[in-house]
């Protein structure tokens, strides 16, 4: 009866257009009441500030406001400007050389950012009109501008693998490294496509830029390049932890804005702040609630039930079971954000994993790949609303545009997901 009060209220809130947060708490809230039946209220619920506070104060989870605000500081302070202004000058004139400049700089920044929706919103107002202006389709602009920065929850630092490391318990740094050659994959895959679908377009191609020029863009950027250098190296060369590089990247992008490039005042860093802070409350608000939807799942003893459902209908079989969890976890991308799909589907995945000797660092990615195509999957794909807006096209023609680029993704997913070697190949 727990169960079917948590899913079909849970499937009724995010039908009604309830936010995903709103619906994971309400749904675990009516489930306990429906469990709790017949106690006193105080009680049944006294077990809601304790899970949301465990969930919440994990140390490791510190690195998702740190990478927030560090990314946040170095898109006020000016480094995206100067990353496109660099690639441009390298590869601007080439044809389809603006396909490459969108998606190595999605890349690029999404090291510095790690987040998806942040890497759009920070490029899209430069790289989607100068894509247009070019003589590219608004809808192909803003759909590649979406597609590449879905690539930044795989690209290392990422704050997917974070939340994805703090529930499997599997060390971050590790995960990181994983996620590097899938990232650039999926970058190179999406470029090849972008340059075959746009290859009738009429493109207006940029004049050459002199060696003078790309030497000043590089030192113009310069500041910005060294940031990822700094954060996994750090990493991997043992001077910090994920967390403390996530602190540190917020040190070196106050001193770059402040003292280098000269682009943050007292106005940058109050916006700052408060953009940080909501993003952050967010983050921490759909943790608190999925963790909850988590605990009501374990206490009725459903994940046990659909772990042993899951290893039944796989027959022992590792192909079948990732083959099964692409399926669920490419179908959940369409409705649940990356968090809350990782709180609700890696307890009830990683035991299986396990069991079928599947190594934990590989499923990780494999889930993260899938969840990067669910933020350009309609209906609730964050990437394309955000792309929606800045290149002032609808979702229809938006979803048509992203098409071919799904598809590209999906190639990656299946070589990553049946290659493990793919994303182990510098962890073992």
């Amino acid at each position: 009866m727990t169960g079917a009060v948590l899913f079909i209220s849970f499937a009724a809130l995010l039908l009604m257009g309830t936010p995903i947060a709103i619906c994971l708490g309400s749904s675990s809230v009516a489930a306990m009441l429906v469990d709790g039946a017949g106690k006193p209220l105080d009680t049944i619920l006294t077990t809601l500030p304790r899970i949301f506070s465990s969930s919440t104060s994990k140390f490791v989870l510190l690195a998702i406001p740190f990478f927030i605000l560090g990314g946040n500081i170095m898109e006020k302070a000016g480094i995206s400007t100067r990353l496109i202004n660099f690639a441009q000058t390298c590869v601007g004139h080439l044809r389809g050389g603006l396909v490459v400049v969108c998606v190595s700089v999605a890349c690029f920044f999404a090291a510095i950012s790690g987040s998806g929706p942040a890497t759009v919103a920070a490029l899209g107002m430069i790289i989607i009109p100068a894509m247009v202006n070019a003589g590219y389709k608004p809808a192909f602009a803003a759909a590649l501008m979406a597609a590449a920065g879905a690539i930044g929850v795989v690209i290392p630092p990422s704050i997917t693998f974070v939340v994805y490391g703090s529930i499997a318990d599997t060390s971050i740094g590790t995960l990181f490294l994983a996620g590097l050659v899938p990232g650039i994959l999926m970058g190179l895959a999406l470029i090849l496509t972008a340059l075959w679908t746009s290859r009738k377009m009429e493109i207006e191609l940029i004049p050459k830029s002199t060696a003078a020029l790309r030497w000043k863009a590089f030192k113009d950027a310069f500041w910005g390049l060294l940031m990822p250098l700094i954060i996994l190296g750090g990493i991997y060369g043992g001077v910090f932890t994920p967390t403390e590089a996530a602190a540190v990247s917020v040190v070196y992008g106050l001193f770059v804005g402040i003292f280098i490039y000269k682009t943050l005042g007292v106005k940058e860093l109050y916006e700052i702040m408060v953009d940080s802070t909501s993003t952050t409350a967010v983050v921490m608000f759909i943790t608190a609630t999925a963790s909850l939807f988590a605990y009501i799942l374990t206490r009725a003893r459903l994940d046990l039930a659909i772990s042993n459902g899951l290893t039944e209908m796989t027959g022992g079989s590792w192909v079948m079971f990732l083959l099964i969890v692409n399926i669920v976890l490419l179908l959940a991308g369409c409705f649940l954000d990356s968090t809350s799909a990782l709180f609700i589907f890696t307890p009830l995945f990683v035991p299986v994993a396990t069991a079928l000797g599947i190594d934990l660092v590989h499923f990780g990615v494999v889930m993260i790949v899938n969840l990067a195509i669910g933020l350009i999957t309609p209906p609730v794909g964050v990437n394309l609303y955000v792309g929606c807006g800045i290149g002032k096209v609808n979702l229809k023609e938006m979803s048509l545009a992203v098409l071919p680029l799904v598809a590209a993704s999906l190639l990656v997913l299946a070589l990553v997901t049946y290659i493990p070697f793919i994303s182990l190949m510098f962890v073992k």
